[in-house]
């Protein structure tokens, strides 16, 4: 895929979320309750889909500490499919901006994923990011971050998976006060867990 430049480099927002629209019930979620959707195969091939066309990845410090003690597992587990395994390997070496006022420089060099920044200032970083050469920009499922990207209208497009599950209370995805207008540009439906992805873009 040919990289895009200035204006044309997208912010991609990627969650999944209940029914009642949380991304999880806080900061110790082990996201137990959306695992079976994100193992599945049909979600593997859908999530191949958004990540085969990125190249700068944008985390949160929970979702950061939380990816790098799973996924290298998962990447040398033979029971782990080739999807999930391509996932992982992508994953521990593409461009990563992670979004912290406390982690420090020297804990993502400690980390066995490579290629990665400590980002203090969130829209300054995003806005360079978009001006910049390169392919997609993902922000991987991270509350706090897409929140702050959609009130400062940096967010191109907004992809949620809404999962037949009610949690109760926990981090809201979409912020109190926001007034945007979206247009679907994708549905789909995941049969075995009754999962329906829905991609949105800004008209």
């Amino acid at each position: 895929m040919p990289a895009h430049t200035g204006p044309h480099r997208k912010v991609v927002a990627d969650a999944v979320v209940s029914m009642d629209g949380y991304t999880g019930t806080g900061p110790d979620d082990d996201m137990s309750w959306a695992m079976e959707h994100i193992t599945s195969e049909q979600s593997e091939i859908m999530y191949e889909g958004i990540w085969r066309g990125v190249s700068t990845a944008v985390v949160g410090r929970v979702n950061w500490e939380g990816f790098t003690s799973v996924w290298p597992g998962l990447v040398s587990d033979p029971a782990s499919s080739a999807r999930t395994r391509d996932l992982g390997s992508w994953l521990a070496v593409v461009d990563k901006v992670v979004v912290s006022t406390t982690l420090r420089q020297s804990d993502l060099d400690e980390s066995p994923w490579t290629n990665a920044r400590v980002c203090r200032d969130l829209e300054a970083e995003v806005r360079s990011l978009k001006a910049g050469p390169g392919r997609d920009i993902l922000v991987l499922n991270s509350a706090s971050v897409i929140k702050a990207l959609l009130r400062a209208d940096l967010v191109d497009e907004l992809c949620m998976t809404v999962l037949p599950r009610t949690l109760g209370h926990g981090v809201r995805l979409l912020p109190d006060g926001l007034s945007s207008a979206w247009r679907l540009s994708h549905a789909t439906t995941v049969p075995a867990t009754g999962a329906v992805a829905l991609r949105y873009h800004r008209p």
